[in-house]
């Protein structure tokens, strides 16, 4: 009779992550055809970069969900170190759509100020449809942005940051609007320009963050390691500390001395500790030891 393996801590994870992106997606997709719908009854640039950059967020989604669905593959024969990367590559991505959104916000309101055009029509009502989204995003960054550090991960905190960023952006926009309301008709274009700023400081946030992790930056201090590995008995001596992942996802690799009369039984059990001890106090999913016998001088 055959069982159904139990899912793994990991398993249960990306399925956590991969609920909450649906349903933050969902969110996203309105927020994006209301901002749209706003942007075309106002003729506003701002409006329309807003909806843009609510876009990204929606299609993020998308992305993270693709991302998460791979990371969350077993380690198999040509990716022994596991998929944890196309998590970390999923966030990078978010940038390069945040970067692409800055671009097109730049150029469109650099040709409106050129062409000296017209003002959007600030109307009342499109205005109080547009404050409404406000809290909304409030509400979507400040639970993403928990969940993803519960969950640690990259994936959610990046876009919690880009929602986040959203909610300064449709601020922005709405005070532009005020402006244009109240005679200042380049207003709009200006503002347009400040939501491109806010949007290339998410992106280049995001790429902090995920750069380290995709060129093999080590994830912890090597000083630390070799405190921590000092501290089991039997061990004389600490070398050849090398590490990388993500915070929570590390692999670590290191050599220890142990004395040259240390039985090869005795000497795998001190490497089994070692490996042990590293992988709780350091919470590294993997830890790899090689033994070797201390020089005598």
């Amino acid at each position: 009779m055959s069982t159904v393996p139990s899912p793994t801590a990991q398993d249960l994870r990306s399925r956590r992550v991969r609920r909450i992106l649906v349903w933050i997606f969902v969110a996203n997709a309105l927020l994006v055809a209301v901002k749209i719908g706003v942007g075309v009854a106002t003729g506003s640039l701002s409006v329309l970069g807003d909806a843009a950059h609510s876009g990204t967020d929606a299609l993020n989604n998308l992305v993270a969900l693709v991302a998460i669905y791979f990371a969350a593959i077993p380690p198999d024969e040509r990716h022994p170190y596991g998929h944890g990367k196309f998590e970390t590559l999923g966030a990078f991505i978010i940038a390069g759509f945040l970067s692409v959104t800055c671009y097109e916000i730049l150029k469109t309101a650099i040709a409106r100020l050129l062409r000296d055009a017209p003002p959007p029509d600030a109307d009342p009502m499109m205005l109080l449809v547009l404050a409404a989204t406000v809290p909304v995003n409030v509400a979507i960054a400040f639970y993403e942005r928990r969940r993803g550090k519960e969950l640690d991960s990259e994936l959610l905190l990046a876009d919690a940051r880009h929602t986040s960023s959203d909610v300064w952006v449709t601020l922005s926009v709405l005070g532009g609007l005020g402006l244009v309301r109240l005679g200042l008709a380049q207003a709009d274009a200006l503002l347009a320009i400040l939501v491109a700023v806010v949007v290339a400081y998410s992106g280049w946030q995001i790429i902090r963050m995920t750069v380290p992790v995709l060129v093999d930056e080590r994830v912890v201090d090597p000083q630390r390691v070799q405190e921590v590995a000092a501290s089991v008995d039997g061990v004389e001596g600490v070398t050849q500390v090398r590490s990388r992942g993500r915070p929570g996802e590390g692999f670590a690799e290191l050599t220890v001395h142990v004395r040259p009369a240390t039985h090869v039984r005795e000497a795998h059990t001190i490497a089994d500790e070692v490996e042990r001890t590293l992988t709780e106090e350091l919470d590294l999913r993997d830890v790899v030891v090689h033994v070797e016998p201390t020089e005598l001088h």
